[in-house]
């Protein structure tokens, strides 16, 4: 069955674009035919897939808000393994426009009825507004990244309360996949300590794989490639592998 799923937590620096593309290029490495949405206006994902922000045709504002077929907005980045609707400056006026409509929590949804694909990988905004609301109404599961640093559960009760807001009103079969560790290092009491917090608030939804500090990690997005396709032995890239097997076993997608 196909999948939809929202990388989100609105606590910024957390690895959660990092996650939404290398999750994305992990899935496509299995095979799977793999959509990567770009919902942030910052566009981190649409560059670190390769792609100028700045230079497309169609992206996520003409797919919401002028109704373009999800096939026209859909670019091919090369090696990256997964298909993109890029995300830019422009998506922030689609999220003033939304505030305007009668349907507005539905129209990411509306836009990918009928969509080919077997996984796709939201990459929600860093905040709790009308996009990151339309990605969690179309979404079968929640993914989110938590770094292994102080105030780590910072911001996350209304992230939650979010979700059951969206669970009860718009999306009764909203579950919430996984919470990732990010930035992880097992030399430090620190990421024992965060992680110990983590199982006391989600027990089973803590994902046993964990993704380390890492330089091949961050050096990636710059090549504009995910780490899987730039150094694909890195730990990182591991990682990342490692955890979409998780996922498919845990979900049983």
């Amino acid at each position: 069955m196909p999948r939809i799923i929202s990388v989100t937590n609105q606590k910024g620096g957390v690895g959660k674009t990092t996650t939404a593309v290398n999750m994305a290029s992990a899935f496509a490495a299995t095979g799977r035919r793999t959509l990567l949405i770009d919902l942030d206006p910052q566009g981190n994902a649409t560059t670190g897939s390769g792609i100028s922000k700045n230079d497309v045709a169609y992206g996520l504002y003409d797919l919401i808000i002028n109704h373009v077929p999800l096939a026209s907005c859909v670019l091919k980045p090369d090696a990256c393994g997964y298909e993109l609707i890029p995300g830019n400056g422009d998506t922030t006026a689609a999220e003033i426009q939304l505030l305007s409509e009668p349907d507005r929590q539905h129209q990411l949804k509306k836009a990918l009825v009928d969509h080919p694909y077997e996984m796709i990988v939201i990459d929600c905004p860093p905040s709790l507004n009308m996009m990151t609301i339309n990605a969690l109404v179309a979404s079968h599961g929640v993914v989110i990244p938590v770094q292994c640093e102080f105030f780590a559960l910072e911001g996350l009760a209304d992230l939650l309360e979010t979700i059951d807001d969206v669970r009860e009103t718009f999306n009764p079969s909203l579950a919430i996949d996984g919470v990732l560790r990010t930035m992880y290092d097992p030399r430090s009491s620190l990421t024992s300590e965060v992680s110990r917090q983590i199982r006391t608030y989600f027990d089973k939804k803590m994902f046993t794989t964990v993704i380390p500090r890492n330089v091949r990690l961050a050096e990636a997005p710059s090549h504009g490639l995910p780490a899987i396709q730039y150094d694909r032995k890195s730990r990182g890239a591991i990682s990342y592998l490692a955890l979409a097997g998780e996922y498919f076993r845990k979900v049983a997608v």
